[in-house]
């Protein structure tokens, strides 16, 4: 079993001075470490050789100093730095070990006593990644990836918490209920909107008011918790196409109600013991009414509940949002919406295709083509010629027959089509032909939801199968139509 060769621990530096060694490159970028801290930090070299005045602008408690280092610059000193090859580098690595202090010398991992973690500041919250000086290359790549994770008011949240720790011992004399007051509150998806928005007074609000209802007086005449429902937009379907917000709603969720076209892997972000309720619609076969589902999360979010509403795509387009909206707000639940990546923009992606092109394309439409009927399409062929680019969802079954009537309104039969099926996964794969092609002759698709472009621009996109090879008989001894996966 490999073992650390460190300790790693949090240095008190508070009324103390970080020493800093040389002028040149390495010790600025020490010191715009240091100057994250509440230390005094003192830059000590004869000769000054990079620009400093980006941190001595903004920070008072940074000092630069042009001279032979002494013993005198370790006076209350908590660290020290050595970022300079040189004379004052080997004078300062004797002192400060005749001193007793921590050193660390800039890629010398041999004469360190403490390495330089890359560190993700949300002070007061910080989380530092050392490899003990053998790949910081690496370390900063694990630095970036929690940076991306944690949103950058945790910090906020932490000072929240830590005001109301007098007010909590007072009110709740239980440590169990003042572990699980601060669980909810650090969780709280409502509180970190707020905090994430600006709005410091509001998280104060909710905060105070969550007290309350976890407070002994409360519990003891059972009052009823006030619930919140969130609809969330899960994107296209991989899991790393996600928000973060989205991800961290999930994670704050008693209940997930997820559609079908949610896969099971994003289904299962959600916090480990939160209830699952499938209320999947596939075309043909509806397990639960929209009147059900409007009904059912309203219901959830009235008996206390935090709830998602977990949607493909982006809960506003297509998703029926409006709907469970307008039974929220006649319930009186309140709500947020969390956006998510919609299957057409991921489609596009996938594709390469720019639905917006200079000279070509001036605009784009999104439409379904479910309930599409002869005026609709009629509407379609004016927005196409007038140089928009049309991306029609859910039109795999009906292709042909828009194709068709996109034509006999004059749309050009030479017209590019494209057809992304599984947009935004690793199965997604991707079709060119034109509405010629497709009215004579439907194609064989990968199963999975489709996402079909019309428009001048298509042709501009990378595609991976032309639509005027033959089209194969699954029968035939040549098989399917060949597929080629994108990872």
């Amino acid at each position: 079993m490999t073992r650390l060769g460190i300790f790693p621990v949090s240095y008190k530096v508070r009324g103390k001075k970080i020493v800093i060694v040389g002028g040149g490159v390495e010790a600025l970028a020490k010191a715009r470490l240091a100057v994250k801290t509440d230390a005094h930090v003192l830059v000590v070299a004869r000769k000054i050789e990079v620009d400093f005045s980006a941190l001595t602008a903004t920070d008072a408690h940074i000092e630069i100093l042009q001279e032979a280092f002494a013993m005198h610059h370790l006076d209350n000193a908590a660290l020290v730095f050595v970022g300079d090859e040189g004379p004052d580098a080997e004078i300062a690595k004797r002192l400060t070990k005749e001193a007793g202090l921590p050193l660390n010398v800039v890629d010398q991992p041999a004469l360190c006593d403490f390495f330089t973690p890359a560190i993700v500041d949300r002070a007061p919250i910080s989380i530092a990644i050392s490899s003990e000086g053998e790949a910081p290359v690496l370390a900063r790549l694990v630095r970036a990836k929690i940076e991306a994770l944690l949103p950058l008011h945790l910090g906020v949240l932490a000072g929240l918490a830590g005001g109301l720790r007098h007010l909590v011992e007072q009110l709740i004399s239980s440590g169990d209920r003042r572990r699980k007051f601060y669980q909810e509150l650090l969780a709280s998806s409502q509180v970190e909107d707020a905090l994430a928005n600006g709005q410091q007074d509001k998280a104060n609000q909710l905060a105070n008011q969550l007290l309350v209802e976890h407070a002994n007086v409360v519990q003891s005449v059972g009052a009823q918790r006030q619930g919140f429902v969130h609809l969330v937009g899960a994107g296209p379907g991989a899991e790393d196409l996600l928000t973060l917000r989205a991800q961290r709603v999930l994670q704050s969720a008693d209940v997930i109600v997820h559609d079908q076209l949610v896969p099971e892997a994003v289904v299962q972000m959600g916090r480990r013991d939160a209830e699952r309720v499938p209320v999947g619609k596939a075309k043909g076969r509806h397990s639960f009414t929209q009147k059900r589902i409007n009904k059912l999360i309203v219901e959830l979010a009235q008996t206390g509940k935090q709830v998602v509403r977990l949607k493909a795509g982006d809960p506003m387009i297509f998703g029926r949002a409006a709907e469970e909206i307008e039974a929220m707000d006649e319930a009186g639940v309140e709500y947020a919406i969390v956006p998510g990546i919609t299957a057409a923009a991921a489609a596009a992606s996938d594709a390469h295709l720019p639905v917006t092109l200079r000279n070509v394309a001036s605009g784009v439409v999104y439409a379904t083509a479910h309930g599409a009927n002869d005026t609709t399409v009629t509407h379609w062929a004016t927005l196409a010629k007038s140089g928009l680019t049309l991306g029609i969802y859910m039109g795999k079954s009906i292709m042909q027959d828009v194709a068709k009537e996109l034509v006999a309104e004059g749309l050009s039969p030479t017209t590019p089509l494209g057809i992304v099926v599984n947009a935004g996964r690793t199965n997604s794969t991707r079709y060119l032909s034109s509405l010629a092609e497709i009215s004579n002759e439907v194609p064989q698709l990968a199963d999975g939801p489709a996402i079909v472009f019309v428009g001048e621009a298509v042709a501009s996109g990378k595609w991976q199968i032309q639509m005027d090879q033959p089209v194969l008989d699954q029968n035939s001894t040549g098989g399917a139509l060949p597929e080629i996966q994108v990872a």
